[in-house]
């Protein structure tokens, strides 16, 4: 993951054929930046810089409304020091996209206001089918060959968990009010989880699939693909990795069987020994045992509906192409 340049860095021009663009994605627990050369005849997009930091914009929200003062002050400052990077590296566009967290909050404008101070452009604070849209083309622009659609991309975040089905673009996608910050605020609060909030909890999630399978034929699933960091977190403990490397996570495929047994164990362990995990992020580890859940349950609602059509799903790929790629695309 790049890092701020030091001032001694001598920064290339955009690749011939190419535009220099950032794309901000804001959700309810990180905000992200990637700045990229977008060649938009070829569909490339190559990374310069890509950061994630946890801001947990959306604490609080699902219960108060309103995006509090302190996640709006440390989201803000990220988006000032993202400006910086932006004007080192000369990015012709800059696109900032806002998910869950904003869209619940009554007092959103606020955000909207400080982001333009910050940055100078308008955040975008858009639906769920249009963040799935941008999830799904983000997903696949990356997805290389050797693996057959349709694809059922998951984007799991804070506030909500996109799913999203389709070969060269998106045919249906729903928007599910659950994600790792929302789950674990309104039912995992001990510490483990006891089984009576892991029980409410998922009975919340599969109320949700219920819901979007309606929207959704996941039945039709032939590769599922798993965005965003509850589900490469979980791919990294698959792998029992030292410390987190986006290049063995990316592209990574598990068995559906590996990834249910390393769910259950982030799920019940208790937030000390998560924290111990080497690849685990802090900001992740009061969360990530609802985001496993939300991944398991997921994962089981699928393959029960494929087999159930008479197919059969075994694996599930991991990928780190996701929103913040599919803004990019939007801006070349």
């Amino acid at each position: 993951m790049s890092t701020t340049p030091q001032p001694e860095t001598v920064i290339a021009a955009p690749l011939a054929g190419s535009t220099r663009v950032a794309a901000i994605d804001c959700g309810t627990n990180s905000i992200r930046l990637l700045i990229a050369d977008v060649n938009a005849g070829t569909g490339t997009v190559v990374d310069h810089v890509r950061l994630m930091e946890v801001v947990r914009l959306g604490q609080g929200v699902d219960k108060t409304g309103r995006l509090a003062d302190d996640a709006l002050a440390r989201t803000l400052e990220a988006t000032a020091r993202y400006a910086q990077l932006c004007a080192q590296y000369g990015v012709e566009r800059i696109r900032f996209v806002a998910t869950s967290a904003t869209r619940d909050a009554e007092n959103r404008q606020d955000f909207v206001d400080g982001v333009r101070n910050a940055i100078g452009v308008e955040p975008e604070v858009v639906s769920g089918d249009e963040e799935a849209a941008l999830s799904f083309t983000g997903a696949v622009s990356a997805l290389g060959d050797g693996h057959r659609g349709p694809y059922l991309v998951v984007d799991l975040g804070g506030g909500s968990t996109e799913l999203v089905l389709g070969t060269q673009s998106p045919a249906a996608a729903y928007s599910m009010d659950v994600g790792c910050v929302r789950m674990t605020e309104r039912h995992l609060l001990s510490d483990p989880p006891t089984q009576e909030e892991i029980n409410a909890a998922a009975a919340d999630i599969n109320a949700a699939i219920d819901e979007a399978a309606r929207i959704v034929p996941i039945e039709r699933t032939a590769t599922l693909v798993g965005l965003a960091g509850s589900i490469t977190t979980v791919t990294a403990h698959v792998k029992k990795l030292r410390e987190y490397d986006r290049d063995q996570i990316n592209g990574a495929s598990t068995t559906l069987v590996d990834a249910q047994v390393a769910c259950n164990d982030l799920l019940h362990r208790n937030r000390a020994e998560r924290a111990a995990l080497g690849f685990m992020h802090p900001g992740r580890v009061d969360v990530i045992g609802a985001g496993a859940l939300v991944w398991s349950t997921v994962m089981a609602r699928v393959q029960a509906a494929v087999a159930q059509a008479g197919g059969k799903l075994t694996t599930t790929i991991t990928s780190e192409h996701d929103i913040l790629d599919g803004i990019a695309l939007s801006l070349g």
